[in-house]
């Protein structure tokens, strides 16, 4: 066997076989630890090998193979090197000596189980682990000579990044049920809040965040932890995940909803979230998107990027929650996103966003609060290396994707200027300054904020570098001149990077956070194309992209004269404005099983851009195929997630409900028709077997009921009634009602017994509910006896 590596190829084969011959008495021709005539060694490709003897295991040798052209930087030839393990048989070698210097060493140590960090000896076992020190001396130097925290506030500083982060939650804006749910936390269960004591300390009274609009924020000084642990607080905790389940609430970090604020999104506006995932601003562009909730449709769209596939699943979770006809989720690289197409007055031209928010990647020493390794040495030594070109390269594709007069909102959780001043820096130098693309003041919006004084930061990576020029030749490939403010006091001013805004976690009890907007002033100067002289000819049609991840089924739309619609139209009595257009499936062969609806911005981007872009999710399902509903004159039976969309054009199948009737179908699984108020009752009865829908509207004289409209999706059966609605969703219409909705966990008993049982939910205040549901169970029973094999109300799905 030659063993003299040539190529890659051969070291990696080499290595594979040592794994396997690893063990000792197997034979393998060892290398000799020189260079020899057959290396074939030349000036750009150099073989070393270095042979030593471990110190483990006798009889077994160590080689480093280092194959690296010698321009390569000293960081990527250990990153290529290979370690390659062989057995060299020696007859003369003792076989006992085998770990003779680790049993040496546990002879030697003291008693206990090892001297690692924060672990737990022997004789202390029980009492748990340490704490975790919560210091950084590196950290703390690196930011002191930056003088980034205003001075002798340094100390303050630090004490509240060991602090935990202190819980906030947001309301859903846009929906009609946000006064509800506001009315609802502040007259229950911030109240009950404000009387319980943890570990001896009274819990401070949830407030709102001052800087956000209409009290739709708020945040409390109970860590998640606290909240997800205490007993005490479990019916708050059980309200926040159910809440959340739905869409109502979203649990979002303070810092987290500056940037979609500043955007200031309009009804109208296209809007690209380039690095979107896991989705809690998506979720709040959606939101600020359908303001106006008398517009099922608005004439504005978000499309939510992210690069990771897994993490756009995520995204669609979150965005699911809000069931909007305008969002759509696509998987591609933010650095290279295509520019898609849309086809406006017969002709196809470039789209360009009214507003980007460009929340790129960072290191994330902001976060200590909540991840303590955000604050570690990589945080701020190595990642700024790499990670600044990546957030320069996002936030230039940003601007080039940005209409002229639009709005881009760049953001990191990063305290780090390398991160933050000087890619916005390096991205106005880049466009020419204030010619094209400049910085937006908004220091008013957000009270509590603080900018650099001086504008001025050096690189650090081992000791300090004040400007490029000081680098040495070799740290040039990884230190750029983009790490460095501009030299050029004229052009510095002109920047006006005070208007970029940093939040420090002393000032207002938040994470770290910096966040600066851009206004596009006309287009990048790189942008621009000049007609060569003498082309007569176009240039070659660029390949197809390739898509990578798994392959989504395809978005396939209706057209007006599709059959589906023929039953529809007719069941429902549809509204002759209905968008049959905006209606799409998921299947090109088959039955169709679900249906969806996008709006009609949306529908043009992926008519025109199948081929251009990845499309994970897109749409809210209003249909979903019954297996026994072709008997009842219509396959299709109505989504819960989109019937806010599709009511405003359902002019039949709907029943006028009181409040005591949604009482009885959300507490009650399939209750009679009896059961019913005599208005619904009669509503009901004209109404032959099918989907339909349950509507309520509030009554401004009663003031007790709930002010705002529930629409729910039901099922009307012979002689039953039934809404299908999920189960926090239903939850949530009974706190409406003012019905307390919570879960009973499993304990036990100083007797070593269990009491109770983990129930699905319970309905306080509601004792007849089980009374009812036992006596339809037995009127069903009868019925089923009597031969009414239809009295149930649940279709076949």
């Amino acid at each position: 066997m030659n063993t003299n590596p040539k190529s890659y190829l051969s070291v990696i084969i080499h290595q594979r076989i040592a794994r396997l011959l690893y063990f000792r008495h197997i034979c393998w021709p060892p290398l000799e630890g020189r260079r020899g005539p057959d290396s074939r060694e030349s000036e750009a490709t150099r073989c070393e090998y270095t042979q030593r003897r471990s110190s483990s295991f006798s009889g077994t040798y160590i080689v480093f193979y280092d194959i690296i052209p010698r321009p390569v930087t000293t960081t990527l030839r250990r990153l290529f090197s290979r370690v390659v393990c062989y057995s060299h048989t020696n007859n003369n070698n003792n076989n006992n000596n085998m770990g003779k210097r680790s049993r040496q060493r546990q002879k030697n140590q003291t008693p206990g189980r090892d001297d690692r960090d924060n672990a737990v000896r022997f004789s202390d076992w029980g009492t748990g682990y340490a704490d975790i020190v919560k210091e950084n001396k590196l950290f703390e130097h690196y930011y002191t000579e930056l003088g980034l925290v205003p001075g002798g506030e340094f100390e303050q500083f630090m004490d509240a990044m060991r602090e935990p982060l202190p819980a906030t939650i947001r309301i859903t804006g846009y929906k009609s049920h946000a006064k509800e749910i506001l009315h609802c936390l502040k007259e229950k269960y911030f109240k009950d809040i404000q009387e319980v004591e943890i570990d001896g300390q009274k819990i401070e009274a949830p407030q709102p965040l001052c800087w956000y609009p209409d009290e739709q924020a708020w945040h409390t000084n109970m860590s998640r932890k606290i909240i997800r642990k205490s007993p005490l607080l479990e019916k708050f905790h059980q309200f926040l995940v159910s809440e959340t389940e739905s869409g109502n609430i979203s649990r979002q970090e303070a810092v987290s909803m500056i940037p979609p604020l500043l955007l200031k999104i309009e009804s109208h506006h296209k809007i690209l979230d380039m690095c979107a995932a896991p989705g809690s601003k998506t979720a709040q562009l959606i939101e600020m998107l359908h303001s106006d909730m008398d517009v099922p449709f608005p004439e504005g769209f978000v499309i939510a990027n992210d690069v990771d596939n897994k993490r756009c699943y995520l995204l669609v979770h979150q965005a699911k929650r809000l069931n909007s006809p305008c969002i759509m989720v696509v998987n591609h690289d933010a650095t290279c996103i295509p520019t898609l197409q849309i086809e406006s007055g017969g002709k196809k031209g470039s789209l360009f966003y009214d507003r980007i928010l460009c929340d790129v990647p960072c290191s994330g020493d902001g976060t200590m609060r909540k991840n303590i390794d955000g604050g570690c040495v990589c945080a701020f030594v190595t990642t700024q290396e790499f990670m600044q070109l990546l957030q320069l390269r996002i936030a230039v594709r940003g601007v080039e994707q940005l209409a002229v007069g639009g709005r881009m909102v760049y953001s990191t959780c990063s305290l780090n200027p390398i991160e933050d001043e000087a890619v916005i820096a390096a991205l106005l130098e880049k466009s020419e300054g204030n010619n094209h693309t400049h910085t937006h003041t908004h220091t008013h919006t957000l009270p509590g904020s603080c900018n650099l004084s001086n504008i001025f930061w050096t690189f650090f990576l081992g000791h300090w570098f004040a400007d490029w020029s000081e680098v040495p030749s070799h740290r040039r490939t990884q230190i750029r001149p983009t790490m460095f403010p501009p030299t050029e006091p004229e052009k510095l001013a002109d920047m006006h990077l005070e208007r970029c805004m940093r939040i420090l976690p002393h000032h207002q009890n938040t994470g770290g956070f910096f966040v600066a907007v851009l206004v596009k002033k006309a287009p990048m100067p790189w942008n621009r194309r000049y007609p060569k002289e003498g082309r007569l000819v176009r240039p070659p049609a660029s390949k197809k992209m390739k898509l990578f991840g798994y392959k989504e089924d395809p978005f396939v739309f209706l057209t007006e004269e599709d059959p589906v619609f023929i039953t529809i139209q007719s069941f429902y009595n549809l509204a002759p404005n209905f968008p049959k257009l905006n209606v799409l499936t998921r299947t090109h062969d088959g039955k169709k099983r679900n249906l969806y609806m996008v709006s009609k911005e949306l529908r043009n981007v992926l008519l025109n851009n199948s081929e251009r872009m990845k499309v994970i999710n897109t749409g809210v399902k209003v249909w979903s195929r019954n297996s026994d509903g072709e008997e009842f004159g219509c396959p299709f039976r109505l989504a819960q997630e989109g019937i806010y969309t599709l009511q405003p054009y359902i002019r039949s199948r709907i029943i006028r409900v009181s409040v005591e009737d949604i009482k009885v179908l959300l507490t009650q699984e399939n209750p009679y028709l009896s059961k019913l108020e005599d208005n619904a009752h009669a509503q009901a009865k004209k109404l032959v077997m099918g989907s339909i829908v349950l509507k309520y509207i509030p009554n401004p004289d009663n003031t007790e009921d709930p002010q705002c409209p529930i629409q729910l999706c039901g099922w009307r059966g012979k002689t039953s009634i039934r809404a299908f609605v999920p189960r926090n969703e239903r939850f949530h219409y009974l706190r409406l009602l003012g019905v307390e909705v919570f879960r009973e966990k499993q304990g036990v008993g100083k007797e070593g017994e269990k009491e109770g049982k983990e129930e699905p939910g319970k309905v306080a205040g509601e004792e007849e509910a089980a009374a009812a549901a036992a006596a339809v169970e037995k009127e069903a029973e009868l019925d089923l006896e009597n031969g009414d094999e239809n009295a149930s109300s649940e279709p076949k799905k």
